[in-house]
């Protein structure tokens, strides 16, 4: 295991797997991950204008790094088509020293801290 202070798994949702997928591409052309999830049939509840909602989503789970984060955001918010789209980043403490490797250089970062 190997410290991964920074490296970011970041939650969005999605109406649909079609735009989840043109997210998913997006960020991946921009190198802004080193790979997104695609968790398909979520049931959403939630507080949207004072009422109590639901609805089926795609989740969205993206790896990111630290340094990526506000273009990662920025793309998202601009290519999404929610008012106020989902946007968490959950930082990671630790990750296998081969994988985090891997997900620096599929960033295009230079170094395993991200």
């Amino acid at each position: 295991m190997k410290t991964a202070t920074g490296f970011l798994v970041v939650l969005v949702t999605a109406p649909d797997l079609q735009t989840a997928r043109r997210l998913a591409q997006a960020a991946l052309r921009a190198k802004l991950v080193a790979c997104v999830n695609l968790v398909p049939k979520v049931e959403s509840h939630y507080w949207w204008q004072g009422k109590l909602e639901r609805s089926g989503e795609v989740l969205l789970l993206l790896k990111a790094t630290r340094r990526a984060l506000p273009e990662l955001e920025r793309l998202i918010r601009e290519r999404h088509p929610y008012e106020t789209p989902e946007f968490i980043a959950l930082p990671l403490t630790h990750g296998s020293a081969q994988y985090l490797t891997w997900w620096a250089e599929a960033c295009g970062a230079t170094s395993t801290r991200g």
